[in-house]
C-alpha cells in the first residue's frame, strides 16, 4: 500500500533526462498559499486521501530562501481499520532552482514506524542520509515531494507525443529514475470541472502489485498550473485511481497561464 501511495500522490512529468539539467520556466508553477487535495479509490472505494501544501517559511539554506512543502496522507474508512496509515512529509526547496536542501518524513503505517530525513548537496552531487551518503548523477536530484512541484514547473514548449523523460529522486537508500512518456491532449472531466489536459504514462515495474501489461496513466492541466489531476492503473485485483477533490490558491486560474 505504500509504495502504491507514493507513486500516485509524488509521481510526476520531467523533461530530457540522463546526465544534463532539466529546464524550467522562469517562474515558478505554483506559489505559496496552494492546498491540493486528492482521494486515492480503491475500484469505487476511497482508500485514502492527501493534502498537499506550499507554506511560507523564513528558513534558508546557504543563505537562499525557500519554499517549504507539506503532504500529509492517511488512509480512510474500511482501509482505515485495517491498515491504518498516517505519514506526513516536509521538503525545503530553493525559491529559484525549486532544487531541494533537506527532507524529511515521519511514516506511520499500522505497526511500521520511520523517521528519516535527507540533506541534498546539488554542486556536490550528494545527499547525505540517515543511512550514509549518496552520489548523486546530476545536480538535480530531488525526494519525491520535491520532484512533485519541480516537474510542474519545467518548461515543455517542445514536448512532442512519444517523447520519453527522466528524472532522478532519492528515497529511503538508493538513488532512482522515473520514466515517463508523453502520449499527448485529452479532455477529461474531474472535481473542477471539465479540464484539457497532457496526458503521460509513467513507467511501472510489474510485481506484486501491478500485472504484466499494467499501464499506468497520468492527466495533467494544459495551463500554467500543471496540475495533476488524475492517475489510473490496473492491479493484480482490480484498478487503483487517483483523483484530485479540491484545488485552492493556485497561481493561475484552471485552464489559463
Amino acid at each position: 500500500m505504500r509504495r502504491l501511495m507514493l507513486m500516485f500522490f509524488f509521481i510526476a512529468i520531467c523533461k530530457f533526462g540522463f546526465a544534463q539539467e532539466l529546464p524550467i520556466k522562469k517562474e515558478a508553477a505554483f506559489k505559496e498559499g496552494e492546498q491540493l487535495t486528492y482521494k486515492l479509490k480503491y475500484g469505487f472505494i476511497t482508500a485514502a486521501e492527501a493534502t498537499i501544501k506550499v507554506e511560507a517559511t523564513d528558513m534558508k539554506f546557504d543563505g537562499k530562501p525557500t519554499f517549504k512543502l507539506v503532504v500529509d496522507a492517511r488512509t480512510s474508512g474500511t482501509f482505515d481499520v485495517f491498515y491504518k496509515i498516517r505519514d506526513h512529509y516536509d521538503s525545503y526547496i530553493d525559491k529559484t532552482e525549486l532544487t531541494p536542501y533537506f527532507y524529511q518524513e515521519d511514516v506511520r503505517e499500522a505497526k511500521y514506524r520511520r523517521q528519516d530525513k535527507a540533506r541534498f548537496y546539488q554542486d556536490g552531487k550528494k545527499v547525505v542520509a540517515n543511512k550514509g551518503t549518496f552520489t548523486t548523477p546530476t545536480t538535480q536530484t530531488f525526494d519525491l515531494v520535491s520532484a512533485y512541484y519541480f516537474a510542474r514547473s519545467l518548461d515543455m514548449t517542445k514536448i512532442k507525443i512519444n517523447d520519453t523523460f527522466k528524472l532522478n529522486y532519492f528515497l529511503s537508500d538508493e538513488i532512482s529514475a522515473l520514466e515517463i512518456q508523453y502520449i499527448g491532449k485529452e479532455t477529461i472531466k474531474t472535481k473542477l470541472g471539465s479540464i484539457n489536459c497532457l496526458k503521460f504514462s509513467p513507467s511501472i515495474k510489474p510485481g506484486r502489485i501491478f500485472k504484466k501489461d499494467s499501464k499506468l496513466y497520468l492527466w495533467i492541466t494544459d495551463d500554467g498550473n500543471r496540475v495533476p489531476v488524475k492517475a489510473q492503473v490496473e492491479i493484480l485485483v482490480g484498478s487503483v485511481t487517483l483523483e484530485i477533490k479540491s484545488a485552492e490558491g493556485l497561481k493561475y486560474p484552471i485552464g489559463k497561464g
